[in-house]
């Protein structure tokens, strides 16, 4: 719905000018959409409005095109050919400033499958980023997954969720470890669901073979997300459902879904996003990091992986994450799988932005909040990126990911 004409959101000081005002766009306010401006200070929105557009020390025109609030991406391995499992500060500060040239203004760090001494390495390196709000959390995807649907994880490297290691992981986190994906049908997975959901963990069900009842076991023990939906997890069947369906009817649950066009065919992310709704459904890139950085040979968790068109794979031909960036998967939302604009918005940024309980600052276009924005054109290209109201340095052409409408494979 468009806003009231002459409506201001918010309150500015027509005293002086404004930091920055972002103008001629369609703004998707959590309201609806207004034809308007978003004024900026300090690094927060300060109000939204259509009628005269106060003063403004920088203008950022949106030139007919769309305002959304910055993306929040909750499961990402990497970018610009770094990769989070190095822990580097170079190599985490490449992969968040490619994905941010992308729009991704929140980003959670994702870690694959290894040994628990070198997952503890890991975590550790990364906490000081977590802190310093330079990334969301840490995912940790693995190693409590099922050998038979390990997909792009080292098999050597999977256990079950004891006791002693998921309070070591824990502990080694000090709180940065904000999401654990775990395979419920493992020995220990539901009071490792319970022990995580205590500590204030998001419980994610994937990479499993578990049966429906085991699904909906892990989710009645506090589980409430579904890891990439659909991907190795035992398929839909009319007579076991198994996970994927326990998962995507459960109203408890947020559904990632990986929306390259790859991963899942756009009919299957159509009906997922449909059943599921805006409220539980968040976009995901898994991105390793080849996204931003091309085709080549790249190594995820100790595997190599070779990209070709944009499709990583492994020697085996098992699709090993993405190159997905959350720009190009917002426009395979809209152009490819027919989900609205607003309805993309909340996929892309405001669902995973209250999962990780963020929505207090982040995930919307509304006064109060970072001022977190992307400027697409009508063809949902990015125009511009703010980061805290901060103009974000524009992504080079050599750095897109495939294009919409790539294969399915």
């Amino acid at each position: 719905m468009g806003g009231t004409p002459s409506e201001v959101r918010g309150s500015i000081s027509r005293a002086s000018a404004v930091s920055t005002l972002v103008t001629g766009g369609r703004v998707i306010t959590p309201d609806g959409e207004v034809t308007g401006w978003v004024a900026i200070d300090d690094g927060r929105i300060t109000a939204v409005g259509d009628g005269p557009a106060p003063a403004a020390r920088s203008v950022v025109d949106a030139a007919g095109g769309w305002v959304v609030p910055g993306f929040v991406d909750i499961h990402c391995h990497g970018g610009g050919g770094a990769s989070f499992t190095e822990g580097t500060a170079e190599a985490v500060s490449t992969a968040v400033d490619v994905h941010r040239r992308h729009g991704t203004t929140t980003l959670q760090a994702s870690l694959v499958s290894a040994a628990p001494d070198e997952l503890v390495r890991q975590i550790g390196s990364l906490r000081p980023a977590v802190r310093s709000g330079l990334l969301a959390g840490i995912h940790l995807e693995g190693p409590f997954l099922a050998e038979g649907r390990c997909g792009a994880h080292d098999p050597a490297a999977l256990c079950a969720p004891e006791p002693a290691l998921v309070d070591r992981l824990l502990a080694e986190g000090g709180g940065t470890v904000r999401m654990v994906t775990l395979a419920p049908e493992l020995p220990h997975a539901l009071p490792a669901v319970r022990r995580l959901v205590g500590a204030g963990v998001l419980a994610a069900v994937g990479h499993t073979d578990a049966t429906a009842d085991q699904a909906r076991a892990a989710v009645d023990a506090g589980a409430r997300v579904a890891t990439h939906l659909f991907n190795a997890m035992r398929p839909l069947h009319h007579r076991e459902p198994g996970p994927i369906a326990a998962l995507l009817d459960d109203e408890r649950v947020v559904v990632e879904l990986i929306c390259d066009l790859v991963h899942l065919h756009p009919t299957v992310a159509r009906l997922a996003a449909r059943h599921a709704g805006p409220r539980r459904t968040a976009a995901v890139t898994d991105a390793i990091g080849a996204a931003g950085a091309g085709d080549g040979e790249y190594v995820l968790g100790g595997l190599p992986v070779t990209v070709t068109g944009g499709v990583p794979l492994l020697p085996g031909g098992a699709l090993a994450g993405s190159s997905l960036t959350m720009d190009r998967a917002f426009a395979n939302l809209v152009r490819g799988c027919g989900l609205t604009v607003e309805e993309a918005v909340r996929a892309t940024s405001t669902t995973p932005a209250s999962l990780l309980g963020l929505d207090a600052a982040v995930g919307a276009v509304r006064p109060g909040l970072d001022a977190d924005l992307v400027v697409l054109d009508e063809e949902f290209t990015i125009r511009a990126v703010l980061a805290k109201g901060t103009r974000v340095p524009p992504a080079g052409t050599s750095d897109e990911a495939p294009p919409v409408g790539h294969p399915s494979r």
